[in-house]
């Protein structure tokens, strides 16, 4: 009873935003402000691009991470800690740092007003702590298991794909969750890289209601919840899997 209590207490500032959000989206014109914002005429094309980047960002994420999980865990080779921390040591490196050299990098490849240009940095972004939440993961996963395996003939290609990747799904839906949320979610990067309207990002959809001579709120909120509901959508879709990835990646 008492953690229950401590934890609605913790959810409350989280939670009370929310529910403001939705309420104001209703205020005025009730549902008429929602079907304003599908008036603007966006909505399925900046949902269309904000689906291609997530789940191209999922995509590199999760395979990049299982990898250099088990990797990192299980395989041994020269500098292994050493590289871990230099890639945990990347999570200090703020997304509005690397704004800059990104977008001169974009210009120099040719790459600036593409997808790639928004996708490659956020999966690199989001990776290190993915690394880190799997890692602990496997390193829960018995190493007699993996040595049956090689045993029996199998490569370590295959006690990978047939052993480890199978005893993952707990964190690696913890991971999809956490990246497809965060990639939906980008504002930043999108706003800069992607100058072409038809090319433009659902989270740019409130700003169909902000300038210089207007300022709309409930459209605002509106175009707000409706840019939520995907990524609400994909926690309550795996939220068995999310919470028992978070509890058993957290700790060792």
């Amino acid at each position: 009873m008492l953690l229950q209590v401590i934890a609605t207490v913790l959810a409350l500032p989280y939670l009370l935003p929310l529910v403001a959000m939705v309420r104001g989206s209703f205020a005025g014109r009730g549902l008429g402000n929602y079907g304003k914002v599908f008036d603007t005429g966006v909505v399925g094309t900046y949902f269309r691009n904000s689906a291609i980047i997530a789940v191209s960002v999922v995509v590199i994420v999760y395979l990049a991470t299982m990898l250099a999980a088990f990797g990192f865990s299980k395989l041994r080779f020269a500098g292994k800690e050493i590289w871990f921390w230099a890639l945990i040591a990347a999570l200090t490196m703020p997304e509005a740092v690397l704004l800059t050299p990104l977008f001169v990098m974009a210009s120099r490849f040719d790459l600036y007003n593409s997808y790639i240009a928004v996708i490659l940095p956020l999966a690199a972004l989001q990776t290190p702590f993915a690394v880190m939440l799997a890692r602990n993961f496997v390193d829960g996963i018995p190493s007699q298991l993996l040595e049956a395996g090689r045993v029996d003939g199998a490569r370590i290609t295959q006690v990978f794909w047939h052993i480890v990747l199978p005893l993952t799904r707990p964190i690696a839906a913890t991971i999809i969750v956490l990246t497809f949320i965060s990639s939906w979610n980008s504002y930043l990067l999108p706003m800069l890289m992607l100058n072409d309207p038809s090319k433009q990002v659902v989270t740019l959809l409130p700003s169909f209601f902000t300038s210089q001579y207007t300022n709309d709120q409930t459209g605002v909120l509106a175009a707000a919840v409706i840019t939520a509901v995907p990524a609400v959508v994909a926690y309550l879709s795996a939220q068995k899997y999310f919470e028992r990835g978070m509890a058993a990646g957290a700790l060792k």
